[in-house]
């Protein structure tokens, strides 16, 4: 019988903290171990027993791992002789890989560069760097957060997708079917929620919203076509209309969303991202809903609706698709469940006319075929058990904590006067500097402070428009640590500013009695950084009011006073409840806000102002 003088524990490297299981690591070891020929064919292994000692393991646990592998066929038993490498694994060895070559010839590289399509290239879109996790603020949009994600119940849906009879059905080489399960559950729970009626044949699952894109653009899109996409907006969807070699109309959108003008003449298709626009998370007013489509229907183009983030509307009202609003007929609908599973799932789906969706299939057929069978099964399980709105009510309530959260210390700290567009919801704030403020400026100084934040640059066709813009997203914060964090970029900029101080101008600063004055009975009118208006009035008693929104809804009370040449305030809930001074300067009707270097931090119109009594 063969001995091993050596100790086995090095060789098997079993991590007792690991998540994955005792007999699992020790499978795999041993796997490994065969295919590197540590343990080469016909050899013997150690014996259960002998294994489970060296590991500091129980023996049933290495027993256990041993059966699995002989069902495997990576190990055999011999009667009263022990377990071997069988003889077959030879067979299996791995051809070693050539050499690469150190030099390529010229004429192998032209040829590779004349056969690659160079539309492909496009704007690659931001790297989120693969450490992101190691940033104290990471503000990225859409990064995967463990903390909301429903373990517990996936795992019981994955495990009623697994029961034999249900591998029994989606196990079928059914070629192009998608589960009429998952369909089915689509159908009649998510897209009522968004206005839509759709018959299975209207309905195709796909591998993501991305690839719910492709598959529209490469039917409906060629050399000849005129698409119009939003300006800023998805990079990736320009990249795949670039490969069509089609017409870019470069469309803009303001704060109501896409413009809906005599620019999109002679286009075929219009892409919109109606719901939550991207990047900028503003919403397609309604005016603009009805003029798109009727222009539509009078100049005979189709639109194409990304439902980004559709379910996310927590400080507004949901509005409607805008296929729910065209009949059908008109509007080729993509959204995605992965959103707000997690990105790794990758399931997403496509609404329109069933013509459009039978060439999709076919399409779909040539390339990935149909997304994984029991991914599929699970995600139809988890929404017939109600996990997914469960999970929808908890994700509506974080996500509007951390959103607040983000406009309250934007408001708060915000450095420059940075504004942000008006959102309804969703996970990121479209914020945007002063001009002349270098966004990659200020990118670079707060990742030095240990906050990632997302350029803007790859969001326009034209990069120069962005050198004032980035977007801060809050899906991978808690809304204690975003309030940190916009304290330290805000910090940032400021030190920025700083070094460019020549550049500011000098006020007459106010002053002891003169500044009390010139504040007792004052009404100021300003906007707050996501662009409300607010009124606070400055009583000669000490007392101070202020009422925030269009409708005023937004109250607080507080008080203030003068510190020597220092204007001090603190309300009860706004700005935090903390105690701030600043120095005051008024220009005409304008009172600016200075902070300690003489920069400004903020301003509103003066109103009114009376004498103190």
């Amino acid at each position: 019988m063969a001995k091993h003088s050596q100790s086995l524990a090095p060789l098997f490297r079993i991590d007792k903290r690991s998540q994955m299981s005792m007999q699992e690591q020790i499978r795999r070891r041993v796997i490994e171990a065969i295919y590197a020929e540590v343990f080469p064919p016909g050899k013997r292994l150690p014996s259960s027993r002998k294994l489970a000692s060296e590991l500091g393991v129980s023996r049933n646990t290495v027993f256990l791992a041993y059966q699995q592998l002989i069902a495997e066929g990576h190990i055999e038993a011999r009667e009263r002789s022990g377990l071997y490498v069988p003889e077959a694994a030879q067979a299996r060895r791995l051809v070693a890989p050539s050499q690469p070559n150190k030099t390529r010839a010229p004429a192998l590289s032209g040829a590779i560069a004349r056969r690659l399509p160079k539309q492909t290239g496009g704007s690659p879109g931001f790297q989120c760097p693969p450490d992101w996790q190691k940033f104290r603020y990471p503000f990225i949009e859409g990064r995967y957060d463990r903390s909301l994600f429903p373990i517990a119940e996936w795992r019981e849906a994955s495990r009623l997708a697994l029961a034999a009879s249900e591998v029994d059905q989606w196990s079928l080489d059914n070629g192009e079917v998608d589960d009429p399960a998952l369909v089915e559950e689509i159908r009649t729970k998510l897209l009522p929620r968004r206005g839509i009626a759709a018959r299975p044949d209207e309905l195709l699952i796909t591998v993501g919203e991305q690839q719910a894109l492709f598959l529209a653009i490469q039917l409906l899109v060629n050399k000849a076509s005129r698409v119009a996409v939003e300006e800023p907006g998805l990079p990736e969807l320009r990249a795949l209309l670039a490969m069509r070699d089609a017409e870019l109309v470069h469309q803009p959108v303001d704060d109501k969303g896409i413009l809906v003008d005599s620019r999109l003449e002679g286009c075929e298709l219009v892409c919109v991202s109606a719901s939550r626009q991207r990047p900028t998370g503003v919403t397609l007013s309604q005016d603009r809903r009805k003029a798109l489509l009727d222009m539509a229907e009078d100049r005979d183009f189709l639109v194409l609706e990304d439902d980004f983030e559709c379910e996310m509307n927590y400080l507004g009202s949901a509005v409607p698709a805008l296929r729910s609003l065209d009949g059908g007929e008109r509007v080729v609908y993509v959204a995605s469940l992965s959103k707000v599973l997690a990105p790794g799932v990758r399931l997403g789906y496509m609404v329109a006319a069933p013509e459009i969706i039978a060439e999709a299939r076919r399409l779909r057929d040539l390339t990935t075929r149909r997304p994984s069978p029991n991914n599929q099964r699970a995600a139809a399980f988890f929404l017939s058990l109600g996990h997914y709105d469960a999970m929808m009510r908890r994700l509506t309530r974080v996500c509007a904590e951390r959103l607040i959260a983000l406009r309250d210390a934007l408001n708060h700290y915000r450095p420059l006067s940075i504004a942000v567009a008006p959102v309804e919801g969703g996970t990121s704030y479209w914020v945007r500097g002063p001009e002349g403020m270098d966004a990659q400026a200020v990118i670079r100084a707060a990742e030095a402070r240990g906050i990632l934040i997302e350029p803007a640059d790859h969001w326009f066709a034209e990069a120069p428009k962005a050198q004032t813009m980035f977007r801060l997203g809050v899906t991978s914060l808690a809304a204690p640590a975003i309030r940190k964090g916009i304290a330290e970029l805000s910090m940032a900029m400021r030190a920025l500013a700083e070094a460019g101080s020549d550049d500011y101008p000098s006020f007459h600063v106010l002053a002891g009695s003169e500044l009390h004055d010139r504040l007792a009975g004052a009404t100021l009118l300003y906007k707050t950084v996501y662009g409300d208006p607010c009124t606070i009035e400055l009583h000669a008693d000490g007392r101070m009011t202020g009422q925030a929104g269009y409708a005023g809804e937004d109250r607080d009370a507080g008080r203030w006073w003068v510190d020597g040449d220092q204007w001090v305030r603190q309300w009860r809930n706004w700005a935090f409840g903390e105690v701030l001074g600043f120095s005051v300067a008024i220009e005409g009707d304008l009172l600016l806000w200075l902070d300690q270097a003489g920069h400004v931090v903020d301003q509103a119109v003066l109103a009114s102002a009376s004498s103190a009594a």
